[in-house]
C-alpha cells in the first residue's frame, strides 16, 4: 500500500519524534493572500516602510501567517483523522520571520490519553518550526482529539502533560528587535493609543464582525497544506455528527485577530499563546465577532520601546458582543466559539 490514511490514535507513540514532510517557502504571496483572507491591518505586518523606520529588516510575515504554515505542516502525520483540534498552550514565537523563509516542522508526542468511549483518544504534541538554516522561529503545543482505528485495540498508559498556565514575560520580545519607538506614527498605526493607555480588567468591544465563506476557508486551508478531512472533504464529513464540513480553527483565530485591531492597533505582535480553546464549531456562513479583555500588562526587562499585553479574546458567531458572551459559572454562552488567551507587544 502506497497510500498513507494517516495516523489513528493507537498509532502514536509517547516520546516518539515526526518529523513532518514538505517545507514550504513563503513569499509575499501568502503575506497578500493572508491579507486577502483575514483583513489584518497590523502596520508593522503591512508596510515595509513603517518596519523598516521602526527596526525590522522589512515587514515582518503576520505571526499566524508562520502559526498555519508550521501548523499545516503537521496535519498528515497529526490529525488527518481527527475528531476535533481541542486548544493549544506554551505557544512562542522565537525569531521573526521576512518573506523567502523556508518553514519546516518537527513535533514530539508528550501525551495520550484514551477517551471513555474507546473511540477516540486526546494526543498532545509540541511543535517546533524551522527556517531553512535550522533556527527555531516557533514552539507549540497542541492537543487533538483522534480516531481509533479499532475500538477494541490497547491503549498506551495515561500521560496528560503539564503544562504552564503563562508564558513568562522575559521570553516575549525574542522575535521584536529592539525599536525606535519615537518613529512610532499614530496616523499611520490607526489608533492614538500605545502600551500605557491599556489597563488589567478593561474590555474592548472590537464591533465589526466578519461572515466566514465557504470558498475562503477551502483556499485558507489548501494554503496552509491543511489536509484534516473534517475541513476538506464535504462528502466524509456529511456522516460527521455535524454534517458538514467545519472551519479550521486557526481561521477562526486569525478572523478574531483581524477584527481586534479595532480597539488594540498598538498591540502589532503576537508573541505567545498561553491557551487556546475552540469552544463550538463554526460554519460557513456564520458571522464573527470578538471582544478581548486585558488581563495583565507588563515591562519586558531591557526593553523600554514595547510592553506586553496579556489578553484574552473571545470570539462569538451570530451575535455581537456588545455585552460580552463569555464564560460564567454556568458554562460558555452558546455564541462563544473561541477563548484565547495571548501575550501581544505594543508600543510604549
Amino acid at each position: 500500500m502506497k497510500t498513507d490514511p494517516g495516523r489513528f490514535f493507537e498509532d502514536f507513540r509517547l516520546g516518539e519524534t515526526i518529523r513532518h514532510a514538505t517545507p514550504r517557502t513563503v513569499a509575499t504571496g501568502e503575506a497578500a493572500l493572508y491579507g486577502a483572507l483575514y483583513g489584518s491591518r497590523f502596520v508593522v505586518q503591512s508596510a515595509d516602510s513603517v518596519a523598516r523606520a521602526l527596526g525590522w529588516e522589512r515587514a515582518p510575515l503576520d505571526d499566524l501567517l508562520v502559526f498555519h504554515t508550521v501548523f499545516g505542516k503537521t496535519v498528515p502525520d497529526v490529525s488527518l483523522n481527527a475528531v476535533a483540534n481541542l486548544g493549544y498552550a506554551e505557544a512562542r514565537f522565537l525569531a521573526p520571520v521576512y518573506p523567502g523563509a523556508t518553514l519546516s516542522a518537527v513535533s514530539d508526542v508528550i501525551g495520550l490519553k484514551e477517551n471513555a468511549n474507546r473511540e477516540t483518544g486526546i494526543v498532545w504534541v509540541r511543535t517546533r518550526g524551522e527556517d531553512e538554516a535550522g533556527r527555531a522561529v516557533l514552539d507549540y503545543v497542541r492537543w487533538v482529539m483522534v480516531r481509533k482505528r479499532d475500538p477494541a485495540a490497547p491503549s498506551p498508559p495515561e500521560t496528560v502533560p503539564r503544562l504552564t498556565a503563562s508564558v513568562a514575560v522575559a521570553s516575549l520580545g525574542a522575535a521584536c528587535p529592539p525599536l525606535d519607538a519615537s518613529r512610532w506614527d499614530a496616523a499611520l498605526a490607526g489608533t492614538p493609543f500605545r502600551f500605557g493607555d491599556y489597563r488589567p480588567g478593561e474590555r474592548i468591544d472590537h464591533v465589526d464582525g466578519q461572515t466566514v465563506e465557504e470558498a475562503e476557508h477551502q483556499m485558507a486551508t489548501r494554503l496552509w497544506q491543511n489536509t484534516a478531512r473534517v475541513h476538506f472533504d464535504g462528502h466524509a464529513a456529511a456522516g460527521t455528527r455535524f454534517g458538514r464540513r467545519l472551519i479550521y480553527g486557526g481561521h477562526v483565530i486569525s478572523v478574531a485577530r483581524a477584527l481586534s485591531f479595532n480597539g488594540l492597533g498598538a498591540a502589532f505582535h503576537l508573541a505567545a499563546i498561553n491557551g487556546g480553546r475552540h469552544v463550538a464549531p463554526l460554519f460557513s456562513g456564520d458571522t464573527v465577532y470578538a471582544w478581548s479583555e486585558i488581563l495583565e500588562t507588563a515591562a519586558l526587562p531591557g526593553r523600554e520601546d514595547v510592553g506586553a499585553l496579556r489578553i484574552r479574546t473571545i470570539a462569538t458567531k451570530n451575535r455581537p458582543c456588545a455585552d460580552h458572551p463569555g464564560r460564567s459559572e454556568a458554562g460558555y454562552d452558546p455564541a462563544v466559539i473561541l477563548d484565547l488567551d495571548y501575550w501581544a507587544l505594543a508600543i510604549r
